[in-house]
């Protein structure tokens, strides 16, 4: 499954960029972190009516250094999400446990509508298969439903340490996103849906790039094509 992240600055080009993007995604995540003036009601509700097999996601990530107030503001964006039955919201391991607590305690008064998503993101680096096995037993005794780890690729070989964590997790029964970010990681992006991730990441278009690495969706189409067509060759 390919999931588009919604990234516009305010309310009225999200809604717009919805509409464009709606028919070409399974999934769209919605970056309320990044809009000035987001109105999730009136986001999801748009969604739902553009393409209403399409799953909603809703993404509220921290600020550095925030106030205990900012951060009891976005948890509440996610509270909400989860209130009007958004299919998955994503919370940080790094979330204090009290607020991760809350959060998974409405999920289930609300019939577990919504699924829990347990990220790490590393920007700097890819960690060692040891350190990645480790964040993943820690984002499911978070309670996630589905972890998703990413880091970034200073190399190739960086690949292989974050693929190898869809077996690992498959083994568990566990939905897992895991690639790579950066230009190094772009094999990881692709191969990582193939090679039984939960989904992965793409734009609608260059320059709407929710993260450095990040293929659009025609390329990333385009290359399974390919990837399908040269399979079939070899048989």
């Amino acid at each position: 499954m390919i999931c588009i992240p919604v990234v516009a600055a305010t309310q009225a080009e999200a809604l717009h960029f919805i509409a464009r993007s709606a028919a070409l995604a399974d999934i769209l995540e919605l970056r309320m972190d990044l809009l000035a003036d987001g109105e999730l009601n009136g986001l999801i509700a748009a969604v739902r009516s553009a393409a209403p097999a399409v799953k909603v996601l809703v993404t509220n990530r921290p600020r550095s250094a925030a106030s205990a107030e900012e951060e009891k503001s976005r948890i509440d964006v996610l509270l909400k999400a989860v209130s009007l039955g958004a299919d998955f919201v994503d919370l940080e391991l790094a979330t204090a446990i009290v607020w991760r607590e809350k959060v998974r305690a409405l999920i289930t008064d609300n019939q577990d509508r919504t699924r829990l998503i347990i990220s790490h993101h590393d920007f700097c680096q890819t960690p060692s298969r040891k350190e990645l096995f480790r964040i993943f037993k820690a984002a499911v005794l978070a309670g996630a439903r589905v972890v998703k780890i990413v880091t970034l690729a200073r190399s190739q070989e960086d690949n292989l340490a974050i693929l190898s964590l869809l077996p690992y997790a498959r083994r568990r029964k566990m939905e897992i996103i895991a690639f790579c970010m950066g230009d190094h990681g772009k094999m990881s992006r692709v191969m990582a849906p193939l090679l039984g991730a939960f989904f992965t990441f793409a734009a609608l278009e260059e320059g709407s790039e929710s993260a450095p690495g990040q293929l659009t969706v025609l390329e990333m189409r385009q290359i399974w094509r390919i990837l399908g067509e040269k399979q079939h060759e070899d048989k």
